[in-house]
């Protein structure tokens, strides 16, 4: 799929233009040098962990970075126009400031209700949809909050770098993970594993480990699910537009290209060919950082961040069937520090999305790999230091926030030093 990319300074000198139709692109941040791979802007120095050729390496990146324009399906609403719009902190494919908003209401017996969204001031609805976009390719689009939907929540945008070891990381593995949580925390911590649809293997369920309400279960079913969603882009796993308001392209607006492949395709291929956040050694190797380390365990900490997963072995078969472990992902020790579950740590959105009621108020443990690159912290970005977000932890948590509650304020600076090595 041809698209052209607008330089940042030539979408300022074009304001008047279609441009400023569509919004701006988020230019992505030059990376520290322990961030030197996967990619820098100018697509130099690209280096795969193995999944890919570099070169095919770089070339998807240049997909992922590519600018959807309204002749290309953007909309008719969207949130951005480019998977780097929210994937660019530190180097493309990281994190961003970006959030989305979710809302919704309860029902009489407290159950979430995805709420009807209306826009072309109320005259056009567009049912079940919990997810309220900020732009829109006209302005009829412009998604209206009706007053009822009084579960308003915002979502950070998640980092992809080393999604492809997390990808495949057996679902049994993820199994026994919640399976022991509770021998180790007393009853306390109990992580929930749920089954969602890979779309890529129509009837087929797998462990979800992706969103922050684990609703995907592959890459591929995730780069779908967003491409619809964050930019309205149809694809032939996600066919049907949220509205057809102001949409003039034929659907699916995603075609394979000359390679045979899709946009999606690339995406997909580029998120498992990234390499995981790698750790500040220097600051990791000091007497603080080390001591931090212990206590994380000591208190609890790593009974939910998860140190070390290994990954499936090389040729195994997952997605219902549709990809297989390739040595370059497979039997791998990845160090994420999370478990990839669902937690009620008192942080809960009221969102249900793939898991079921009991899932409203709980979320996906975040991967503290690739941390020290964030400024704003938890999953709706209101947290601003780390003790902050520490202490908003509660729920299953408790015990252990009150476990870091009665170290030292010399232990919790350790512990916070951990923290920023990762």
């Amino acid at each position: 799929m041809t698209r052209r990319k607008i330089p940042l300074l030539l979408c300022v000198a074009m304001l008047a233009a279609a441009c400023a139709i569509v919004g701006f692109a988020q230019a992505a941040s030059q990376a520290p040098a322990a961030f030197a791979t996967p990619i820098n802007n100018d697509q130099s120095g690209a280096v795969s962990n193995g999944f890919t050729t570099n070169t095919v390496f770089a070339a998807d990146e240049g997909v992922f970075m590519e600018e959807e324009d309204i002749g290309d399906g953007l909309g008719p609403i969207y949130n951005a126009r480019g998977c780097v719009d929210c994937h660019a902190q530190p180097n493309v494919g990281g994190t961003s400031q970006i959030t989305e908003l979710r809302v919704g209401h309860t029902d009489a017996a407290g159950n979430f209700v995805n709420p009807t969204l209306t826009i072309n001031d109320g005259a056009t609805s567009i049912p079940n949809r919990s997810l309220a976009n900020d732009r829109s390719i006209c302005a009829q689009g412009s998604v209206n909050i009706p007053g009822a939907e009084t579960i308003r929540a915002l979502r950070a945008t998640t980092s992809i770098l080393g999604d492809g070891f997390v990808e495949a990381i057996d679902s049994n593995t993820l199994q026994a993970l919640a399976n022991a949580q509770p021998g180790q925390s007393g009853g306390a911590i109990a992580g929930q594993l749920i089954q969602v649809p890979v779309s890529e293997a129509p009837g087929q369920v797998r462990a979800g480990r992706f969103g922050w309400k684990n609703q995907q279960a592959s890459l591929l079913s995730f780069s779908a699910d967003a491409y619809v969603n964050e930019q309205g882009v149809t694809s032939r796993l996600q066919p049907n537009e949220s509205t057809t308001l102001c949409d003039t392209v034929a659907d699916p607006e995603d075609p394979f290209g000359t390679d045979g492949l899709e946009d999606i395709d690339h995406f997909a291929r580029f998120m498992r060919a990234t390499q995981a956040p790698p750790r500040d050694t220097t600051l990791a190797a000091t007497a603080d950082a080390v001591t931090g380390s212990n206590l994380f365990n000591s208190i609890g900490c790593s009974i939910c961040h998860t140190a070390s997963i290994t990954t499936a072995a090389a040729g195994t078969v997952i997605n219902g069937g549709q990809f297989t472990v390739p040595a370059a992902l497979g039997n791998k020790i990845i160090h994420p520090y999370s478990d990839f579950l669902l937690h009620n740590v008192g942080t809960g959105d009221g969102v249900v999305q793939n898991g079921g009621q009991a899932t409203a108020n709980k979320m996906r443990t975040m991967p503290l790999w690739g941390g020290r690159t964030r400024d704003r912290l938890m999953h709706d970005l209101l947290s601003f230091t780390r003790n902050d977000a520490i202490l908003r932890h509660a729920g299953e948590a408790t015990g252990v926030i009150n476990n870091y509650r009665a170290l030292s304020t010399t232990q919790k600076n350790q512990l916070i030093t951990f923290l920023q090595s990762l």
